[in-house]
């Protein structure tokens, strides 16, 4: 098994994190990790993207072109990766940030309104449990007790009364997650 995401977005929109929390999910399940982040001078407001690749393999190199899934949070991260998913791949996305729907036919496609539901659970900084609940509901490739555990060790102490509230979060993104596009 070799799973290679690229999760992109604004930064902000907890792009990094998200890949974080994942990738120490993986961790906890005995797999091999690497975490490899993209953002520009800007930070807050400006792209960033994340590329965590998961294997039950020692992984060979970082670096990545095609991708088996997206997840893209705005309009320029899904004109950049929408065309790097390997056919027969996953692309989600929060149409929120969204101008042009995605078009590719050969992939599947899937999509979250996190901001909706983040708002629901009334922090809008959930929103990437949210997106993150999403993926791990269509692609489950670490166990639920795993990402808690990710959870824990990626949420500082001083914030662990937000476990729980990111695990809601996670649990409201595998809840309402919708397929637009099944190949």
């Amino acid at each position: 098994m070799k799973e290679e995401i690229i999760i992109a977005g604004f930064g902000g929109q907890g792009v990094l994190s998200m890949g974080k929390i994942l990738a120490y999910s993986a961790i906890m399940q005995d797999m091999e990790v690497t975490w490899m982040p993209s953002y520009g001078p800007e930070m807050r407001g400006g792209t960033a993207n994340v590329c965590v690749i998961i294997s039950d393999k020692k992984i060979g190199s970082p670096i990545v072109t095609k991708y088996d899934t997206a997840i893209v949070l705005n309009q320029q991260s899904l004109d950049k990766f929408e065309n790097a998913v390997k056919p027969g791949g996953l692309l989600i996305y929060d149409p929120s940030g969204i101008t042009r729907e995605p078009v590719r036919k050969d992939i599947r496609i899937c999509r979250i309104d996190a901001i909706t539901y983040a708002a629901e659970l009334g922090n809008a900084k959930v929103y990437n449990m949210v997106v993150l609940g999403a993926f791990l509901k269509i692609h489950p490739i670490v166990k639920s007790g795993n990402v808690k555990k990710g959870l824990e060790k990626s949420i500082p102490a001083r914030y662990g009364n937000l476990i729980e509230l990111n695990s809601s979060a996670i649990l409201k993104g595998m809840e309402n997650v919708e397929t637009v596009n099944e190949i």
